[in-house]
């Protein structure tokens, strides 16, 4: 019988999804839109970055007010794939530790557990992976599996999500759609972006 990875394993290998995408950005490429209408491929890996690096303080027990805006800006600087593979590391290490799952994390709209912001992180690391291989020309066929068990999460959560403004409208696909479509599509991305 198959076990179903932990939180903290899916999570790792949504950050690898996302960081062979960053690998595939060409200099001439960060300027480029993406399915995000107000972010570039810039903006776009900014935003993960910035994602990432709030893991460790969030993880630490940390609040929101107590980091402050000290992840605010530019976290790129003139060495963006390394700084995103650097957030990476420290983001997956932090989420591995253990009792890290267990732990209570309090973010901007309420205390979770480590688990439950693992699950958060690596939905928003899945999409954006989608995101950035479509505005870059890289391969935008995510891991089957990864799909599978963001969809099983996503059930739960998309209502609350799109209650809160956090996702767009679902976009329409045929009923044969692929399940990495169908996932796409509930969080409001039209999988034929940029063809």
């Amino acid at each position: 019988m198959d076990v179903e990875p932990d939180a903290a394993t899916v999570f790792a290998q949504s950050v690898q999804e996302f960081q062979a995408r960053v690998r595939a950005v060409g200099p001439e490429a960060w300027g480029r839109p993406t399915p995000c209408a107000d972010w570039d491929v810039s903006a776009l890996v900014n935003h993960v970055v910035g994602e990432q690096r709030w893991v460790v303080p969030m993880m630490g027990g940390r609040t929101v007010a107590e980091v402050g805006d000290a992840l605010d800006g530019d976290l790129l600087g003139s060495a963006p794939q390394e700084a995103a593979d650097a957030a990476a590391k420290a983001a997956v290490a932090a989420l591995c530790e253990p009792g890290a799952l267990e732990r209570t994390v309090h973010l901007s709209f309420g205390d979770f557990s480590g688990a439950d912001y693992a699950w958060q992180l690596a939905a928003d690391h899945v999409v954006h992976s989608w995101d950035l291989a479509v505005a870059v020309g890289a391969d935008p066929h995510l891991d089957h599996d990864l799909v599978t068990r963001m969809a099983r999460w996503w059930e739960q959560w998309e209502d609350a999500y799109r209650g809160a403004g956090a996702v767009g409208g679902r976009v329409e696909v045929a009923t044969d759609a692929s399940a990495q479509d169908r996932l796409l599509a509930s969080f409001g991305r039209d999988p034929r972006w940029g063809s």
